[in-house]
């Protein structure tokens, strides 16, 4: 039976043991040369519970005023890493900033910066809505004038001021949601930490999420969401983090990440043929790589797995077959494409015992 792994803090640095025998495993200094240009970096960041890992070196560099979404199947390490952010689990071993401030050295200090929305947040059922943001205001040291303004103003944001004096055990989930956004936003966080804060939300209200976060991003606050809704992720973020059982396959624009891991993934492909369609499907059907072969709105549709200079060569091979193609498609990958192609390769590998 392998040793506990025991973390601990001491001075600058973070340091992992063994056991009794007090074997070093990692040292990590904090390092002086803080970017204050970052509002989020994590250098190196671990997780692990026993002996699985669910955060694997993770190094993030987010600029501030950047909406990064972090994306990617159940079990990717996402909630982990919010948690960590949010000082409320201790890495393995790794360095963390919020606005260039030490969370190592000075958690206290980043705790004030921080704006934290974790998924289903548990609120109390016997204040009122009001009371609940006030007594998170009063926490964050927000003076009672300025406090009740801000109550007023984020109610307004969120679109709950005619439930204002309703207890908080009686609002729907979509409702208690928006309840809890108000009080990440109402102390004016310079990170905002959002852990699936769509979930339970109608339309409307999605809607006004998204708005309100493109508001707090112009005005320098940086966000770092998770959500499973995958194409409002494409549409709200400016740069996307796509993580795989605990490591950072890409980061980089939405589009431009699909694109680069769309080449590893399973494509769609759609052609027309001027004649000869069942022959077409036969030779396609002859094809490595080549699946699902199907008529579909006066062309043929399959699947193709392989790079893009399989791709290539297969044009060529049907062209050389005698194939006579007008056009030949593929169907652009997204972000929704990519995490789905992750999430059946994490299940394969689940279900392969590997």
């Amino acid at each position: 039976m392998s040793p506990e792994v025991e973390f601990f803090q001491t001075g600058n640095q973070f340091v992992n043991v063994r056991d009794s025998s007090g074997a070093v495993l990692k040292v990590m200094e904090v390092m002086e040369d803080r970017e204050t240009s970052l509002g989020i970096e994590t250098r190196d960041l671990r997780v692990d519970f026993g002996s699985f890992t669910a955060v694997d070196d993770l190094s993030l560099r987010i600029p501030r005023g950047e909406i990064y979404g972090l994306i990617g199947p159940n079990g990717a390490g996402k909630t982990t890493t919010f948690r960590v952010l949010a000082t409320l689990q201790q890495p393995t071993y790794g360095e963390m900033f919020l606005e260039g401030v030490d969370l190592a050295a000075e958690p206290a200090s980043a705790r004030r910066l921080l704006g934290y929305m974790p998924d289903l947040a548990p609120i109390p059922s016997d204040l009122r809505v009001w009371e609940f943001l006030d007594l998170f205001g009063a926490s964050y040291g927000v003076p009672g004038r300025v406090r009740k303004d801000r109550i007023a103003e984020c109610l307004e944001a969120v679109n709950l001021v005619d439930e204002r004096n309703t207890c908080c055990g009686t609002l729907s989930r979509g409702m208690t949601q928006r309840c809890v956004l108000a009080k990440s936003l109402l102390h004016r966080p310079r990170v905002l930490i959002l852990d699936e804060p769509a979930s339970g939300m109608d339309p409307v209200s999605r809607k006004a999420l998204r708005d309100i976060l493109r508001r707090v991003a112009a005005e320098g606050t940086t966000i770092l969401i998770s959500s499973h809704i995958l194409s409002e992720l494409s549409d709200l973020c400016t740069r996307v983090g796509i993580l795989a059982r605990g490591r950072l396959l890409d980061s980089g624009r939405p589009m431009d990440v699909a694109d680069r891991l769309g080449n590893a993934t399973t494509r769609v492909i759609r052609i027309n043929v001027l004649r000869g369609e069942e022959e077409a499907v036969a030779l396609l059907g002859n094809q490595e790589g080549v699946r699902d072969v199907r008529k579909e709105g006066g062309g043929l549709v399959f699947e193709f797995a392989g790079t893009v200079d399989e791709q290539v060569a297969l044009l060529r091979t049907l062209i050389d077959g005698g194939m006579p193609i007008r056009s030949f498609q593929e169907r652009a990958a997204g972000i929704e494409d990519v995490i789905l192609a992750l999430h059946d390769e994490q299940v394969a590998e689940e279900r392969d015992g590997r």
